[in-house]
């Protein structure tokens, strides 16, 4: 089945990209390294009442002035860096980082905050790569459920990231649809009348927002 604004999360939007930096923080990409991208809190799509990225940050934003709404596993090679991620467009795949840039850009050119975070213990990192190819070919979980075989973003990072006991190393937490006045955003109500289904209110899941304020997570610096 085919749905509207599949190519949504690929007009993210902000106006610069960066790749976050903070003191004593380990430079240089890492496999197993998260890239988040981030939206300022006041984003909207001018004219589109029904987008993703608007539904996410009315959803997830906190006091901060940055929102999270996407998160990518990166794997560093020898001469490449890729993500493996879960989007409306690919599902769940692995493919190099710079078609993930161009496939965010905006018409004007600009790029939405990239941030690089890694855990810090990351010695096992090239399992955590592994565990999320095993996801790769998987479609996009649409119904943001924890029960069946689809992935949406964060949900990808929560079933890779496993200790050395296979216990999940970020936390589950209810999900939160609705905006800060207690309504759900049109996107959220087109989509789910759609697919046939209630919104998942309050089902125990992730979000990207959550997982890139975890206190276990570092910023990284440099690419």
């Amino acid at each position: 089945m085919k749905y509207p604004f599949t190519l949504r999360l690929t007009l993210m939007l902000a106006l610069v990209f960066v790749l976050a930096s903070c003191r004593q923080a380990p430079s240089g990409i890492q496999s197993g390294d998260l890239l988040f991208v981030g939206l300022p809190l006041d984003y909207t799509v001018e004219g589109d009442s029904a987008s993703m990225s608007d539904a996410i940050v009315a959803a997830t934003g906190d006091e901060d002035q940055v929102n999270y709404i996407h998160v990518a596993i990166l794997e560093q090679s020898a001469d490449t860096t890729f993500v493996i991620d879960a989007t409306l467009k690919h599902g769940v795949a692995r493919y190099p980082l710079d078609t993930m840039k161009e496939e965010f850009r905006l018409k004007s050119g600009d790029y939405p905050l990239f941030v690089v975070k890694r855990l810090k213990d990351n010695k096992q990192r090239d399992q955590w790569v592994s565990n999320a190819k095993q996801y790769v070919g998987r479609g996009y979980d649409l119904s943001f459920l924890p029960d069946n075989d689809e992935q949406y973003c964060s949900e990808l990072v929560w079933n890779a990231y496993l200790d050395e006991h296979g216990t999940k190393i970020f936390p589950s937490a209810p999900m939160n649809f609705r905006s800060a006045d207690g309504s759900f955003p049109p996107y959220w109500i087109w989509l789910f009348s759609r697919i046939g289904m209630p919104i998942p209110q309050d089902v125990e899941g992730t979000n990207p927002n959550a997982m890139a304020r975890d206190e276990r997570l570092i910023a990284v610096s440099g690419q």
